[in-house]
């Protein structure tokens, strides 16, 4: 992997992330390369690279805009990635190298381990592609059912963090819309609308219904354990209300 094109990534405003399988470690070319957009109508690309100068091909600019760069073959294949970043936080590596592992035995090659996703806290972390849809505090059991869930065109709620790309706020009021409507399905629930320093007034359209609520951020217990001294906070919802649209207009 070239390490330029990392920098140019995020000068572009993509996000890199350097994959791996897991127990295995090949250095040698060629390199799987995906690129992939979570945002509205989600898309991945793939390509075996075998000499870093291919990356001059990769319009990283049009891939910010959501917009396929056409640098390798269209696939459908979902991606599974476990955080197993020992050197940025040593639960991530602790929890999620054996998780990864264990999800391969069962996935195959949809699995790979992954540099840092963000929220250490909430080690093992798992990110499905190319939604974007991350979960924590993960173990084997509850590892499986959120990628079942995933190849079903579904959440997992009980461990879903949220879908990358979103307001924090937006991703909460999302949560609690799906927890009193029961919707899992992963674009049956959409925050339409969020306002405020927080408290936050959000709007959340679910299968055609609008909700409103109100969202703030409180203290939490810390998932990760004595070795992380690390503050936690978490979002709540208040006043959560089932609306007609004609009413919200």
């Amino acid at each position: 992997m070239g390490v330029p094109v990392i920098s140019e990534a995020l000068r572009a405003g993509v996000r890199p992330q350097l994959i791996r399988r897991p127990g295995r470690r090949r250095t040698a070319p060629p390199t799987r390369v995906y690129v992939g957009w979570s945002g509205d109508d989600p898309w991945m690309e793939v390509r075996e690279v075998a000499d870093p100068a291919e990356f001059a091909e990769l319009d990283l600019a049009a891939v910010a805009r959501g917009l396929r760069p056409r640098f390798g073959e269209p696939t459908a294949d979902p991606l599974v990635l476990v955080c197993t970043h020992g050197k940025r936080n040593v639960c991530c590596a602790r929890t999620g190298a054996p998780l990864a592992r264990g999800l391969m035995e069962r996935y195959g090659d949809l699995v790979w381990e992954t540099t840092h996703v963000g929220g250490d806290r909430f080690a093992a972390n798992m990110v499905c592609m190319p939604h974007a849809l991350y979960y924590g505090d993960l173990d084997d059991s509850s590892a499986r059912d959120a990628v079942d869930a995933y190849l079903r065109g579904e959440v997992a709620l009980e461990r879903l963090r949220g879908r990358a790309g979103r307001p924090e706020a937006a991703q909460a009021a999302e949560h609690f819309v799906r927890e009193r409507t029961g919707l899992m399905g992963i674009d049956e629930v959409r925050a339409i609308s969020v306002t405020g320093n927080g408290p936050y007034m959000t709007r959340v359209t679910a299968r055609g219904d609008i909700w409103s609520g109100t969202i703030e951020l409180v203290e939490s217990p810390s998932f990760c354990g004595s070795e992380c001294d690390v503050s936690v906070q978490t979002y709540q919802m208040r006043g959560l209300a089932l609306h007609s649209e004609a009413a919200l207009v």
